[in-house]
């Protein structure tokens, strides 16, 4: 038996899953959460992932047939270090929104199609690029000392082989990198400073299945492993395996609603879309992972669930009391956005209340709220040139509510599938190791195979109530024009 590790180091904490290479099984879990970060300035120091990394690995791992691992991370932070590869600072994340002056300049100077077509996306805050000009500008005696960059996933990485690699999914949300012609893009980096030899800074961009190399002796002896029998894999970012833990296909899409939320699918043609609404980024097989995020989702209810003073269960059964489309109740889920010396702070709008609007209607308004903004991104992607046809997945934490499942079906007029597994990044990473497996062996790694041999992406599927598809049309115009009158 092989036993592959996947690992999510994400912005609150490590998972790891332990599986089976052929089958899937899941013989072990472990978690260590990180330090919590506020936003603005969202910074997290390298050391406390590997810390949580092995920590959580020696929770779930207590076996000696280890074979493979694979990490995916959060996207689009910022590692910098300097020659001995050391770091130089506190990693920024990607929702560190310290750098949105930079973007806006960024943009600005290049133009939003430029930029479009040379990376596939419009800079924003979250992007490395954005707060490499930061660093450029506001610390100028560590951008000096840098001779590294790398995002989190390829930190890791580098912790467990020694290697400075990444890949092709992962370096696709740096905005200097470029999907459609597979190239970092340093012309792009000079944008910062012209001075500055950019690329020997760059980690090699690993293919899908490449082997990013073996266990060093320090990571070895950390996790309690022989080093020369257990192989690591390229890694990616966390939207890219993602996809690979539900087995996603072309015109397959997936809904994640968490504190913010991600419309994605997976598209054989890279994608541009010059107004920022799509970030056109490559994906872990070779395809790509066109992209549309909003900060505002379970935020919302939450905050809705906070002034009703119930609990979530209580939440979910008062939304579900109230009629498709709230009674005209309608909320326009904009609670927080990115600040730019341009653009002050979003805020939200509730509109339609009357005299005797109740807390159901209210409920039910937030989670249509929500679902209608991400619906706006499954439009913005089809707009790009996506096929969103296929299979309708809901992920995150807001796929265990049953208001978000129910709405969503409602809204779409489509089956809403609920994968049983919920850790789909770290599951991802462990598809991935075990493609890497096949690779090594001289096969041909096929994701989807792997994961429908697991079965993943199977598990609850709800389908849209009957007699509502009228009304849930009426809902989503009075959404739309309210929108666009703000």
């Amino acid at each position: 038996m092989a036993l592959v590790i996947g690992i999510d180091s994400s912005t609150q904490s490590v998972k790891v899953e332990v599986r089976d290479a052929e089958t899937g099984k899941v013989w072990g879990i472990g978690r260590q959460p990180h330090s919590p970060t506020t936003p603005p300035r969202s910074e997290q120091d390298p050391a406390e992932w590997w810390a949580a990394l092995v920590q959580s690995v020696h929770e779930a791992a207590r076996y000696d047939d280890i074979a493979a691992i694979a990490v995916a991370g959060q996207q689009h932070g910022m590692v910098v270090v300097d020659e001995g590869g050391v770091v130089l600072r506190p990693a920024k994340l990607w929702n560190d929104t310290e750098s949105a002056a930079e973007a806006a300049g960024l943009v600005d100077a290049l133009g939003a199609e430029a930029w479009a077509a040379a990376c596939g996306s419009v800079p924003v805050a979250a992007f490395t690029i954005t707060k490499l000009a930061w660093l450029a500008t506001h610390e100028p005696e560590a951008f000096a000392r840098m001779s590294g960059i790398l995002l989190p996933h390829d930190w890791l990485t580098y912790r467990l082989t020694g290697r400075r690699v990444t890949d092709r999914g992962d370096a696709s949300g740096t905005g200097y990198w470029s999907p459609g012609e597979g190239r970092w893009r340093t012309d792009l980096l000079r944008m910062i400073d012209a001075t500055v030899d950019w690329a020997p800074m760059l980690p090699l961009v690993l293919s899908p299945f490449e082997a990013a190399g073996s266990l060093v002796s320090p990571a070895a002896r950390a996790l309690g492993m022989d080093g020369d029998r257990v192989s690591v894999a390229a890694g990616t970012g966390d939207n890219m395996a993602a996809a690979l833990g539900v087995g996603l296909r072309p015109g397959d899409v997936a809904i994640s609603i968490g504190t913010s939320g991600t419309v994605f699918s997976v598209s054989v043609t890279p994608t541009t879309d010059p107004s920022g609404a799509v970030a056109g980024f490559a994906d872990a097989t070779g395809n790509f992972l066109p992209l549309v995020c909003t900060l505002n989702a379970t935020k919302v209810t939450e905050a809705v669930r906070r002034l009703l003073g119930v609990d979530h269960g209580a939440l979910d059964e008062l939304a579900m009391q109230a009629p498709v489309g709230a009674a005209g109740l309608v909320l326009l889920p904009y609670l927080d956005g990115e600040r730019t010396p341009n653009r002050p702070s979003a805020t939200g709008v509730l509109a339609g209340l009357r005299a005797d609007v109740t807390g159901s209607q209210l409920a039910r308004a937030a989670f249509e709220g929500v679902v209608c903004g991400l619906l706006d991104g499954l439009e913005a992607l089809a707009a790009a040139g996506v096929a969103t046809d296929g299979r309708l997945f809901l992920l995150g934490g807001g796929a265990r509510s049953a208001a978000y499942r129910q709405v969503l079906a409602d809204f779409t007029q489509r089956p809403v599938v609920v994968p049983e597994a919920d850790e789909h990044v770290a599951t991802g990473a462990c598809v991935q190791a075990a493609c890497l497996l096949v690779a090594m062996a001289g096969g041909r790694p096929d994701p989807a195979a792997v994961a429908a041999a697991w079965g993943l992406g199977e598990g609850l599927v709800v389908e849209p109530e009957p007699g509502v598809a009228a009304a849930a049309v009426e809902a989503r115009a009075t959404y739309r024009a309210l929108r666009d009158s703000v």
